[in-house]
């Protein structure tokens, strides 16, 4: 059986002042989930017109309950109140990861290695945007997927949305 060919997606510079305003709602709200006692899983700013929502995915050892959420869903607001950080109106949703837990980072990426996988990418490479999976690994800054016989290396930049696909054995 021959080696199974490898793609490589080279590094896309669209959406980078979406990137950038997470950046800084990262730096902003991270540290008031780590200081509630708390994994900051990630945020999502998804901006839709009049419709914009905020995500911000908590975790902790033994799970996340309601009132985690609540409590944090406070202490962010507050901090979001003073700081103002989003121009538009806005819904703030604060959730734990779930079972097809978001992939945000390279380090959740290496960590979740053997699972299966589904990607969106903000733009096409080898005309498709979407790629469904099982997650090899990370390589520096590219994320490796393998869908059937062929490995694709995905930068970590250019991707818009990863989830875990929960299996159900």
């Amino acid at each position: 059986m021959g080696a199974s060919p490898i793609f490589y997606l080279h590094s896309m510079h669209e959406g980078v002042q979406v990137s950038s305003k997470l950046e800084q709602l990262q730096a902003l709200l991270a540290p008031v989930v780590t200081g509630l006692g708390f994994e900051c899983w990630g945020i999502e700013f998804v901006s839709q017109g009049k419709h914009s929502v905020l995500r911000v995915y908590i975790d902790k050892e033994g799970g996340i309950l309601v009132d985690d959420c609540a409590e944090v869903s406070r202490q962010v607001s507050s901090v979001l109140d003073v700081e103002d950080p989003i121009s538009s109106e806005y819904t703030l949703e604060v959730s734990s990861p779930g079972m097809e837990r978001p992939l945000f980072t390279v380090e959740q990426f290496a960590s979740h290695a053997g699972e299966q996988v589904k990607i969106k990418l903000r733009s096409p490479f080898e005309g498709r945007r979407n790629f469904q999976g099982l997650l090899r690994g990370v390589e520096e800054q590219d994320v490796v997927v393998q869908v059937d016989d062929q490995e694709f290396l995905l930068p970590i930049d250019s991707i818009d949305k990863a989830n875990i696909i929960p299996s159900f054995d």
